[in-house]
């Protein structure tokens, strides 16, 4: 399978809001001691921005594939890292990580051909991950996290362990044939009041594909000759296939009072989806945005009839011109 560095893919790329499953169990003001990032990415993938981030990919049973993620330390001290594989899921529309290193089906196909190493501060090191299918793997769509790790003794007596660890995504389908399709509808827009100054703007996003989603996007707003935006979506929202989920904009600029048309565009990897409407500003209560104003039914209704009889003319008058053709040449 082609692989292509990530590197040379990921400029101008816009990642997904939580580019990578991140547990902190430590103060949240504290400097990150490590970060992981993905290294390589199957080169059928380039264009999707998820699989910058996250292994997405579709193995039928009994394939295996490699793929490598970079770690580096990024603290001022010499770090001692630990590389493992962990259960995942996606509950309440989240990607969802147990604590410590409670493992599922995926997990156990997953390998770190390395298990420890140790890195000078801002060293980085690639790290080699297998991911093999077993032979009778049944069909469908797992979900797994590749952890590092770094561990320390804090406070004077050293007898409180701070952990640290940082991880990304898999999302592993498994099925004979091509990868399933991935799609998914806008069923509306609203909007209401934030929790701070600002108005958010939700749409109700619905997947109709075979796979999980990962929403991004972003909130675009026009009001005569002025423009705001683009505002971009601020919840990282997993819905799995038949489900939906709420995606949530946040509007934070202070905008004019009045009527808005607003243009939402979400996305989940390479497919896209779009969405108009209008909003009044100020939002003081929540309420649906104003679908903008199309063809009615009525419009494509009469476009069709008048297309109808446009044809029935048309082979009206080519009959009648074949048979005058004929009866002149009795």
């Amino acid at each position: 399978m082609l692989l292509a560095s990530v590197a040379l893919v990921a400029l101008g790329v816009s990642a997904a809001p939580a580019v990578a499953v991140r547990e902190l169990r430590q103060d949240p003001a504290e400097e990150a001691a490590i970060s992981i990032r993905m290294l390589d990415i199957p080169a059928s993938r380039v264009q999707d921005p998820r699989a910058q981030v996250y292994i997405v990919d579709h193995l039928k049973p009994g394939t295996t594939i490699d793929r490598r993620v970079e770690v580096q330390n990024t603290s001022g001290e010499t770090q001692k890292i630990e590389f493992y594989s962990g259960a995942a899921s996606v509950e309440n529309n989240a990607f969802t990580v147990p604590e410590g290193r409670t493992g599922n089906e995926l997990s156990g196909w997953i390998r770190l051909k390395t298990a420890t190493m140790e890195l000078d501060p801002g060293e980085r090191r690639p790290v080699e991950v297998e991911v093999a299918v077993p032979r009778k793997a049944s069909k469908g769509e797992r979900y797994a996290a590749i952890w590092a790790q770094v561990t320390s003794a804090t406070g004077r007596t050293g007898n409180v362990t701070q952990i640290h660890r940082v991880g990304i995504r898999v999302y592993l389908d498994v099925g004979p044939g091509g990868e399933p399709p991935t799609d998914f509808r806008i069923e509306g827009l609203a909007a209401e009041p934030g929790t701070g100054e600002f108005p958010v703007v939700t749409a109700k996003v619905t997947n109709t594909g075979e796979r999980a989603l990962d929403m991004t996007g972003t909130l675009s707003l026009t009001k005569a000759a002025v423009q705001a935006g683009p505002f971009k979506v601020t919840n990282g929202v997993t819905i799995l296939p038949g489900q939906s989920g709420q995606v949530r904009i946040e509007v934070d600029q202070a905008l004019p009072a009045g009527a808005w048309d607003v243009h939402a565009k979400l996305a989940s990897g390479t497919v896209e989806r779009t969405a108009t409407g209008k909003i009044v500003l100020p939002v003081a209560a929540p309420m649906t945005v104003t679908a903008s104003g199309g063809p009615s039914w009525l419009v494509y209704t009469l476009s069709g009839i008048a297309l109808l009889v446009l044809v029935t003319l048309g082979g009206w008058y080519l009959v009648r011109r074949a048979v005058g053709a004929v009866a002149g040449r009795r």
